[in-house]
């Protein structure tokens, strides 16, 4: 009966220490399924605009944890996504709003900051192409 508990308190004191490590790993996901969403979304504007020969902008809204992708405020918006109360997005030398032109550029360059709970992401815009990447900062 003594060996039951003693190995019954053991997996209990495992199984604990298993759920408290998974809770951080769980904002570490949800942080980089946000990030691979909005690169997505980015890539779905450019190509959009490209394949119209429109512009199409991009608007963060961080009052109301959003971003809009839109070609005029007249028509639907292409992409209206809301992000988690625990990301904020910051400019930093790109505004928080800026557009693809029709060849797939971007109207301006610069980067903007992704602050999560745990990380500080940069989001950079090159100049030329319109190629952006996200770093950890």
């Amino acid at each position: 009966m003594i060996e039951s508990l003693v190995v019954l308190s053991i997996f209990i004191v495992l199984s604990s220490i298993t759920l408290f490590s998974i809770k951080p790993q769980a904002n570490m996901a949800g942080d980089e399924v946000f990030i691979s969403q909005l690169k997505a979304d980015l890539y779905y504007a450019q190509q959009f605009a490209i394949s119209h020969q429109h512009e199409v902008k991009v608007n963060f809204i961080p009052e109301q944890n959003r971003y809009v992708v839109y070609e005029r405020n007249d028509l639907p918006n292409i992409i209206d996504r809301k992000y988690p109360s625990s990301i904020e997005v910051l400019p930093g030398t790109l505004p928080l709003s800026f557009r693809f032109i029709a060849n797939g550029n971007i109207n301006t360059f610069g980067t903007f900051l992704i602050v999560t709970k745990t990380k500080t992401y940069k989001m950079t815009f090159l100049i030329g192409k319109g190629r952006f990447y996200v770093t950890e900062g």
